[in-house]
């Protein structure tokens, strides 16, 4: 839930986000972002959605996942250079991290400073899972429907789908509690991303692709799943 917050505590880092959300109005867990490992085992890749129209992405680090992660004056701010993801409808902050720790990444809208819950990274304990074990069906012909297993442990929150184009534009991005989304039914979808509604029909005899996030509650991406796939004529 968002909530509108100040802070006169002032007696912190000048570096911290603790003395940044001191001096502008704030709101908390209104960023949409998660983060995962990646094949390098001292690498993380935190994910963001820049709502058009945001501006100054900034990205706030802990020295280690032990401290309160609800306590902003643990949080250093850490140059990064974003990323295009999916041809910039996401941006991804690919950072080497030898330590766990907790992320929260902001961005400025209007006059206030928005922010991302606090994400846990697990890349030590729990790397994430890439695969591309998903199951697609097409009973409707250009409405094929994707389906996952479950992770038991930990278990996953949420799911976060991305189903691209050839030249990898994103042309719908949802998120489901259940392991299964069909392009383009939301009737299970809790949260859409999509901005173009309806998005594009798929063509048959195109090529597409299918990518999907399960997210734990700390917002550590669990496994990631992607895959290619032919709208059969």
């Amino acid at each position: 839930m968002a909530t509108a917050c100040s802070s006169d505590d002032v007696s912190v880092s000048p570096d911290s986000l603790a003395s940044l959300t001191s001096s502008i109005p704030f709101q908390t867990g209104t960023v949409i972002a998660c983060a995962s490992g990646s094949q390098n085992p001292n690498e993380v890749i935190a994910y963001v959605y820049p709502r058009p129209g945001v501006r100054d992405l900034r990205f706030f680090e802990t020295n280690d996942a032990t401290v309160d992660a609800l306590d902003y004056s643990n949080y250093q701010e850490i140059d990064v250079v974003p990323q295009d993801f999916f041809n910039g409808y996401l941006n991804s902050i690919v950072r080497e991290v030898s330590q766990e720790k907790w992320l929260i990444l902001s961005f400025m809208e209007g006059d206030t400073l928005q922010l991302s819950n606090p994400i846990r990274l697990k890349h030590t304990s729990q790397n994430t899972i890439f695969t591309d074990d998903i199951t697609i069906t097409s009973a409707v012909q250009t409405m094929p429907e994707f389906n996952w297993e479950q992770n038991v442990q930990p278990s996953d929150a949420i799911y976060f789908q991305v189903v691209s184009n050839s030249s990898n534009d994103l042309l719908s991005g949802t998120y489901t509690i259940e392991p299964q989304f069909q392009y383009y039914n939301t009737q299970n979808v809790v949260l859409n991303i999509t901005r173009d509604l309806p998005p594009p029909a798929l063509i048959e005899g195109l090529n597409y692709g299918i990518t999907v996030m399960g997210v734990s509650e700390d917002n550590w991406v669990n496994f990631l799943v992607s895959r290619s796939f032919l709208v059969d004529k």
